[in-house]
Order: C-alpha cells, then sequence, then structure tokens
C-alpha cells in the first residue's frame, strides 16, 4: 500500500461519505420513529396487507416480517438501507479506477514509482475505509433510533449486531463488482448510471427473481445472501449464501487484480 494514494483517495471521498452517512441516518430514525404506530394498530395492518396480491407481498419480503416486532420492523428499514449502501459502494467500485482514465490521468499516476497493485491496493483500502465509516454511523443511528423509539419493546440484541456484522459482507460485494464491471467495460464515461443500475438492478432481482419462473435468478444478488426479514426469521446468518456471496467478492477481487495489471492504460497525447 501507498500512504499518499490511500490518503488522497480517502480525503476525495469524504464529502461523499458524510452525504451518504446523513442521508442513511434520517432513513433510519425517520422510518423507526413510526414504529409505535405500527406497533398500535398491528391488526389493522394485517388486514391492509391481507389486500395486496401475495406475489407483491412476497416481492418484498413483507410475508416473512413481523412488523409488531422490533427487528421485524427493522428488517423493512434495513432493506432500505442496503439498497442505499449498495449504490454507495457500486459507486466506488466503479470509480475506483476509472475515473482516472476518463480524466485522462491514469498515466500520470502510474508513471510514478509505485507498482500497480501498490495503486489498486491503496484505492481499496481507501474505498473499505470510507464504507466503514458509513457502516459505523448506520450502527450507531440503529442503536439509537431503537433505543428512542422501541417503546420499551424487547429485542435480541445479538441477532440485531449479527445482522449489522453482515454489512461489511455486503459492501464488499458491490464494491468488487462495481470494480470488475469497470475494468471489463471499455470505458465508463460517468460512474453514477453504472452504480445506480447495479444498485437497483439487484434490488429487483431479489424482489422479483422468484417470480420469473424455477431458476432461482435472485440467488446471484447480495440482497438475497443477506436478507434481513430471513436473517431475523431464522435467528441467524444463511451460511451457504454467505460462503456463496464472500466466494464471488474474492474471486472478483482476484479477478481485477489481474484485469488491472495487464490493463493498457492510454497516454495523453
Amino acid at each position: 500500500m501507498n500512504p499518499n494514494i490511500y490518503l488522497h483517495e480517502f480525503r476525495i471521498r469524504l464529502k461523499s461519505v458524510l452525504v451518504w452517512s446523513l442521508s442513511v441516518t434520517g432513513l433510519i430514525v425517520f422510518f423507526f420513529s413510526l414504529f409505535t404506530v405500527f406497533v398500535d394498530q398491528a391488526e389493522l395492518m394485517q388486514e391492509l396487507l391481507k389486500r395486496y396480491p401475495p406475489e407483491l407481498l412476497e416481492a418484498f419480503g413483507m410475508t416473512k416480517m413481523d412488523m409488531s416486532s422490533v427487528l421485524g420492523f427493522y428488517s423493512l428499514v434495513f432493506l432500505f438501507v442496503q439498497l442505499c449502501l449498495a449504490i454507495q459502494a457500486s459507486n466506488y467500485g466503479f470509480g475506483l479506477v476509472s475515473i482516472e482514465e476518463s480524466e485522462l490521468t491514469a498515466d500520470f499516476l502510474l508513471s510514478k514509482p509505485v507498482s500497480r497493485v501498490q495503486v489498486l491496493t491503496s484505492k481499496l483500502l481507501a474505498a473499505l475505509t470510507s464504507l466503514s465509516v458509513t457502516n459505523l454511523v448506520v450502527w450507531v443511528s440503529t442503536f439509537v433510533a431503537i433505543t428512542l423509539f422501541s417503546g420499551g419493546h424487547e429485542y435480541d440484541p445479538a441477532l440485531l449486531v449479527q445482522l449489522l456484522l453482515g454489512i461489511v459482507i455486503f459492501q464488499l460485494s458491490f464494491l468488487s463488482i462495481g470494480l470488475i464491471i469497470s475494468l471489463l467495460v471499455k470505458r465508463v464515461r460517468s460512474v453514477t448510471p453504472y452504480a445506480m443500475g447495479l444498485g437497483f438492478g439487484a434490488y429487483v432481482l431479489n424482489a422479483f427473481g422468484g417470480l420469473l419462473g424455477d431458476v432461482p435468478l435472485e440467488l446471484l444478488t447480495p440482497f438475497k445472501h443477506l436478507d434481513a426479514a430471513i436473517m431475523v426469521q431464522n435467528g441467524g446468518y444463511d451460511l451457504p449464501l454467505v460462503l456463496l456471496n464472500v466466494t464471488i467478492s474474492v474471486l472478483c477481487l482476484a479477478a481485477a487484480y489481474i484485469l488491472y495489471i495487464r490493463r493498457d492504460i492510454h497516454a495523453v497525447s
């Protein structure tokens, strides 16, 4: 790792980290402020949900959630938090090496006495540090929101911690997938459309993949690997799916190093 590259990459993401952190905090606090309303109107809510098509409820995981429990309600909130985290991690993955190529500064960086492995490692560690800051904010805002708005309802803290620990695996998967895609395409002219496409695409695949037929396409998405509703329902991780997620991330990162080392970086003419 090169400290100068690491610090530079981390500094340029500080504003982005702040925006994403504040957004996620607002999302968690706003949704959880409605928890007591859902608890008080639990029976009415169940009657209302029965009027919706079962396929729609299944698509959004509503059949697995007990909205009157703290963790059951949080699993709904966490789904939207995951969507934000997926877009953020995808954005960092796509921009890790592509921004310098699109701005024609990559050849300047690689002309320095630093190997490509050091460059990519420094960039990856800076991106992971940035994601970890947002991750920490999610932890703090979650416990604060539950303390303020749970209304004294009990929950399993160990299960909540286990759910939050999965964020690291979730973020890494989108970061690595975004990175490998950016190295496979010829040029990423704008990071945002790719990041939005990957984040929302994985979310939609998880929501509606089971409705497309017998082929379990939703198994390809990290949203399925770390489904908060299923974790709360089963009391822990679905280990085969988590291992599948980790394997995909490791393979993507290994392939990214190989592609980056061999990549033809165009010089400024």
